[in-house]
């Protein structure tokens, strides 16, 4: 099994920048596939990004694109998104997820075994 946390979430006005955090524990993280979702009120769970388990690819959402940077540290067993250029739109409970798949098609959230309890980003106009 393998624990994950989520952390750095806060609130920011529009245009502003935050790094979120995912640690991993009782497990190595280079055992999986990592990625972050995001939730808003009346709206289904979305993919934002993935990295691979040695970072050689990533995937982002197209609304992420250019924006949202996500990275790996598997001698930390942590993973981040750094996010930028930010808009109300980007608000919402984000979540951390593990998968021990592989040929994984990162967008489907039932490739995930693993998720944090999330972090809520909240963007202010």
């Amino acid at each position: 099994q393998v624990q994950l946390a989520e952390s750095g979430g806060g609130l920011v006005q529009t245009g502003g920048s935050l790094r979120l955090s995912c640690v991993a524990s009782g497990r190595a993280l280079s055992t999986f596939y990592m990625a972050w979702f995001r939730q808003a009120p009346g709206k289904e769970r979305e993919f934002v990004a993935g990295i691979s388990r040695g970072a050689f690819s990533t995937s982002y959402a197209d609304s992420m694109k250019g924006r949202f940077t996500i990275t790996r540290d598997n001698n930390k067993n942590t993973v981040t998104l750094q996010m930028s250029a930010l808009t109300p739109e980007d608000t919402a409970l984000y979540y951390c997820a593990a998968s021990e798949r592989s040929g994984i098609t990162p967008t489907l959230k039932t490739q995930y075994t693993y998720w944090g309890q999330g972090t809520q980003v909240t963007v202010s106009s």
